[in-house]
């Protein structure tokens, strides 16, 4: 198996998984913002590096619960969370779509004012930010975990149910330049896994993401941004 976190998403977006083994991997981060879990078929992946392999095995072993499901059990996640410090809000499934030639078939118009609130917000948990406007909707390109490039999306209200989202996120994979299209979506968030899988982006797994609090933040969600093609999940 691959060793680091980046090495092991790139072999996932090319459909090569970790062995289906029932067993937890466990890795450094690829920076100092994200930890976290990903679950793919039969085996996971921490990555942190704040807490050591005892402690995640430990922890496990004690939960008393589906092996092949452990690592995203609330007690496990909760216990990771208090022993790092961190905050996360929601296990959400994992996508990703391979590069796309050609020009998106939506009008898009990039926003440079780096004050503009997509931009703002995207920026709390990505890096290298690039926002484009269309007509009734938002697209989001930054790096995220393990350096991979993540795409979120925003419909407006009144230009949902007219296949923009799935329009937006197809238009991700074509500004790529090259390189898989990473998206995390709320489970509960039909809408927006409709729209990924209608543009061609597959289901590789499950991911709890961990970040610090901001600063001052009471009670405020970590995942703030996660991708989805919904006001309230993009």
């Amino acid at each position: 198996m691959a060793e680091s976190l980046r090495d092991i998403l790139d072999a996932a977006a090319r459909g090569v998984f970790p062995p289906a083994d029932g067993g937890t991997s466990v890795v450094p981060q690829h920076g100092g913002r994200d930890a976290g879990v990903v679950a793919f078929t039969a085996h996971s992946v921490v990555f942190t590096d704040e807490v050591d392999e005892g402690w995640v095995h430990k922890t496990l072993g004690s939960l008393g619960c589906d092996p092949l499901a452990a690592t995203m059990n609330a007690r496990f996640l909760t216990a990771f969370g208090e022993r790092t410090g961190r905050v996360t809000d929601t296990i959400d499934v994992l996508l990703t779509g391979a590069p796309l030639p050609g020009r998106p078939e939506v009008a898009l118009e990039e926003v440079a004012d780096p004050g503009h609130p997509r931009v703002v917000a995207a920026r709390r948990r990505r890096d290298g930010v690039r926002v484009w406007a269309a007509d009734g909707g938002v697209l989001v390109l930054g790096r995220g975990v393990g350096g991979r490039l993540e795409v979120a999306v925003e419909v407006a209200e009144g230009a949902r149910h007219r296949g923009l989202g799935r329009l937006l996120v197809t238009a991700a994979r074509r500004l790529a330049g090259g390189e898989p299209v990473w998206a995390q979506v709320s489970a509960g968030n039909a809408r927006s896994l409709r729209a990924f899988q209608a543009a061609g982006y597959r289901p590789v797994g499950s991911e709890a993401l961990f970040l610090r609090p901001r600063a001052g933040a009471t009670g405020v969600s970590a995942r703030a941004g996660s991708a989805g093609c919904s006001r309230s999940r993009s």
